[in-house]
């Protein structure tokens, strides 16, 4: 299903933008001229054309938070008032399809009645973990995409989620995650990467630009010049990466040179110190002293490397600047003149969240427009930027018309329509790898009267279990299901020695996951222990990994190990599929296919990565154990 809904009425955009003060007079150049829309636009307007804010939340009477999901006065007010070039949709904003395509149309209407350009409207729609849409197809993510081995799957779940922005109105996608990520105790990438072979990934990330483009849909490579390699999440602290250009060459810019190769339209900057790239240092508003500035405010990172290394020729957009990695280090003039000088396009400002918040966003755009008109800002990087994004806008049609959604019934049944959710099941059984199988422990198959318990490390997962059971049939009725918490360990224990079968679903989102002496990895102890009394009564056990792979290495001693890449939050056949795909596989509903995108290291004693590899990357076993899929 490819986009076909809005409207492109050539005469009716001439005269909305003739009435918005942004067409040149009757006879001059079309309504998609670049060049005569740049020439009439102020310093201002200029700049709100490098801005995308987002409206995520405000504060009512009570000072209780509400989601935006169609548009306030004061919201209304501003998109008139400021004439952004975009707006970034988070999943606050995205409760259902009929919801979400009337929000993207008041945006539109307000920019337009304020006289604006259309706006991109962008959201993070990677799959996965990461999908702003509440409701539609969720697709596997990067790491289970590329564990199936196949680049037309991935063509194929990224086609879908660009034709399901489509039908909202939503015309950018920030995605794909371009990062390798070689580092195991990487607190943010994880699961959202293809893998750590750089060459893999890349081939990834072009099938990924591929199938948004075939919906239509702006494609975004991130963070670069790549975030894999971080043991810090720049949402809570400032990454920095040594490696010099020649190591990034043969690593990290790998998948972006296959994306850019692709056509990738956009570039989004990470918020990371590279000191053996960029020597530049700024005042640090933490310490008073001088740090290294990161890639988003980097001449050489962007300006050299990127756009002069790379050839990148399309959008370079900041990520969010909001972020502590920017907020707690550096100034805002910094920010806002280092960042435009150096090469960025488009800033993703603040969200806002009251009426603090937005002043606090137009009063960012309040400060750009002094800073360049004191020549802090260059005026010929404004000038470039305007340039680069309207163009970028006329590519995808969106300057010869007001971008607006088609009717709200073709959205309700297009978004999360059958064919699309039977992709995205099929895709996520062909991700599931087998990366052991001993003592003929998987699959399990059930039998009256025997037990089997399935134990979930976290609690919001087991629902996985219920969504899952009416396709065990008869057998179903001896499963059981259990969460372990602190409170109740030594009763998951004991029902783990009393059944016939024991399954472990597993769930370790970041590095402390890993280290059985921290709060997010007390199960992990409680596992091993149920390994361990499993095996001194002659029982065995299944481990599911329903999150990071790495996992499978604090449990070397289970039976089998199975990998599913993600999960999702209760359950139901809508949910993330790759849990509800594992659990079935575990019974022998469906056959594990996939090999694994990533090294898995061994750990120490605590949780960390070590030298020594435990699973390879590629590795993978048939059901039957017979060898290598």
């Amino acid at each position: 299903m490819m986009r076909n809904s809005f409207f492109r009425c050539g005469a009716w955009a001439a005269v909305m933008l003739a009435g918005a003060g942004l067409a040149l007079a009757e006879g001059g150049p079309a309504v998609d001229d670049v060049e005569a829309l740049l020439a009439g636009m102020s310093t201002r307007d200029r700049l709100a054309q490098m801005m995308v804010p987002a409206f995520r939340t405000w504060k009512g009477e009570d000072g209780t938070a509400v989601p935006i999901r169609g548009l306030n006065g004061a919201v209304r007010d501003s998109l008139r008032r400021n004439r952004y070039g975009g707006v970034l949709l988070f999943g606050e904003n995205c409760a259902e399809a009929v919801q979400t395509v009337r929000l993207v149309a008041e945006m539109q209407e307000a920019n337009r009645e304020g006289g604006g350009v259309p706006l991109l409207v962008a959201a993070d729609q990677e799959g996965g973990g990461v999908a702003r849409l509440a409701f539609g197809t969720y697709g596997p993510g990067a790491m289970a995409l590329a564990a199936t081995g196949d680049a037309g799957i991935v063509r194929g779940m990224a086609r879908i989620y660009g034709e399901e922005l489509g039908l909202l109105g939503i015309n950018t996608d920030f995605a794909p995650v371009a990062d390798v990520n070689d580092n195991a105790a990487n607190p943010v990438i994880g699961v959202r990467s293809f893998g750590d072979d750089a060459r893999a990934a890349g081939e990834c990330v072009r099938a990924f630009v591929e199938g948004l483009h075939e919906a239509g849909t702006i494609a975004t490579l991130k963070h670069f010049p790549g975030h894999g390699n971080t043991a810090t999440d720049s949402h809570t602290g400032l990454p920095t990466v040594g490696r010099t250009l020649a190591e990034l060459e043969t690593n990290e810019l790998v998948p972006f040179r296959a994306g850019i190769a692709a056509g990738a339209d956009m570039v989004m900057t990470a918020h990371i110190q590279f000191p053996a790239v960029e020597g530049q240092t700024c005042r640090s508003i933490a310490t008073g002293g001088e740090i290294p500035i990161p890639a988003t405010l980097s001449k050489t990172i962007l300006s050299g490397i990127l756009r002069e290394r790379l050839g990148f020729e399309g959008v370079i957009v900041s990520d969010a600047i909001e972020m502590k990695a920017i907020r707690d280090n550096y100034a805002t003039d910094d920010v806002l003149s280092m960042a435009v000088n150096a090469g960025v396009n488009l800033l993703l400002l603040p969200s806002v969240c009251d009426a603090e918040g937005l002043a606090e966003t137009e009063a960012l755009l309040d400060r750009a427009v002094a800073l360049a008109e004191n020549g802090m800002i260059d005026a010929a990087r404004v000038e470039d930027s305007v340039r680069r994004i309207l163009a970028l806008k006329r590519k995808y049609g969106l300057l010869a018309s007001w971008a607006r959604a088609g009717d709200e019934a073709s959205a309700a049944a297009g978004c999360g329509s059958g064919e699309h959710l039977r992709f995205a099941r099929e895709a996520a059984q062909k991700a599931l790898t087998l990366l052991k199988n001993e003592n003929g422990a998987f699959p399990i198959a059930l039998r009256e009267g025997e037990k089997t318990l399935v134990l979930f490390t976290d609690a919001s997962r087991a629902g996985a279990l219920e969504a899952v059971r009416p396709s065990l049939g008869a057998g179903g009725e001896g499963v059981a299901g259990m969460a372990i918490g602190r409170e109740n360990a030594g009763e998951c224990v004991r029902a783990a020695k009393a059944a016939d079968h024991v399954v472990v679903v597993t769930r370790a989102w970041n590095a402390a996951c890993l280290d059985p002496s921290t709060e997010e990895g007390f199960p992990a102890g409680v596992v091993r222990r149920i390994i361990g009394e499993r095996h001194a009564t002659g029982g065995s056990v299944v481990v599911v990994s329903a999150q990071l792979p790495y996992d499978a290495a604090c449990h070397p001693d289970a039976d089998a190990v199975l990998l599913a890449y993600g999960s999702a939050a209760g359950g139901g056949e809508n949910a993330m599929p790759n849990l509800l795909a594992a659990i079935r596989a575990v019974f022998g509903l469906v056959e594990p296919g996939g090999t694994l995108p990533v090294d898995v290291p061994e750990l120490d004693g605590k949780g960390r990565p070590t030298g020594k590899i435990l699973h390879p990357r590629g590795s993978g076993l048939r059901s039957g154990g017979e060898g290598d899929v």
